[in-house]
């Protein structure tokens, strides 16, 4: 529930009133009513929402899929340290340029990185978005 559409609920009584703003007391909450808006918008809201939620959910599965890998190495035969951080590089860039639609100075802020470094990044290692 977000923060805007909760209010408080405050009793008719005036006594209640009193005695229900006490520190030990919850406070109860309600939703508010929608505002009247066109139900269209009411549509664009929700969809945005739910794409919001997918991107979640995908960046998610890619991390769990990461870790998967991290858990499947092979340790008896060694691990190859530099192979691994720059597949763990490349996806992470490629997680900043989805999650900034391709934008390379924003994805570049996200990572903390100048962007003639990502840019040089993306390629050497030569990765497509």
């Amino acid at each position: 529930m977000s923060f805007e559409r909760a209010a408080a609920v405050e009793p008719a009584n005036p006594r209640l009133r009193e005695s229900s703003l006490s520190a030990n007391s919850p406070v109860q909450l309600r939703i508010a009513d929608h505002p009247v808006r066109d139900r269209v918008q009411r549509l664009v809201t929700l969809a945005l929402s739910l794409l919001n939620e997918t991107q979640n959910l995908a960046r998610d599965k890619a991390f769990t899929e990461a870790s998967a890998h991290l858990r499947s190495l092979n340790l008896t035969e060694g691990i190859d340290f530099y192979k691994e951080v720059e597949r763990f590089e490349i996806e992470l860039i490629r997680l900043a340029l989805e999650r900034t639609h391709g934008c390379q100075a924003k994805a570049a802020r996200l990572l903390q990185i100048k962007p003639t470094t990502l840019n040089s990044k993306i390629k050497l290692l030569g990765i497509e978005y």
